[in-house]
């Protein structure tokens, strides 16, 4: 299985509205419940109006369009992960998995993964 790096530096925080975005721009994902409004976006393209933010993540994703019938992609990844102490935050998509870590882990996570076999591109 790929693993695409993504080059940018990301940043999850909670924002009360989020129709100031310029949704045209970078990479967003909005997560909205009845409590939050969730955002994940390029650190540079963090907004002014956020109530609590976490810079300092980078991220990888699932290369392909992940079938709904295939069990245990991203389950199989948070173990290996979570077994070299390394903590993640992941969203998913219509298509595939985008896995979040932290920085200081980021380079160690590829490494862990890739001795597990997975191909890191």
């Amino acid at each position: 299985m790929q693993l695409k790096k993504m080059d940018m530096d990301l940043t999850v925080c909670k924002v009360p509205i989020i129709k100031e975005l310029d949704l045209e721009q970078g990479f967003y994902f909005i997560g909205r419940t009845d409590e939050e409004i969730s955002l994940v976006c390029e650190t540079i393209q963090t907004p002014e109006n956020t109530s609590e933010r976490d810079d300092g993540w980078k991220a990888f994703r699932i290369q392909g369009v992940l079938d709904f019938s295939l069990i245990g992609i991203l389950s199989k990844i948070s173990s290996v992960l979570a077994e070299n102490k390394i903590g993640i935050f992941a969203v998913s998509t219509f298509n595939t998995d985008y896995i979040l870590i932290k920085q200081e882990n980021f380079e160690k996570a590829l490494q862990v993964l890739a001795e597990q076999g997975y191909e890191v591109v």
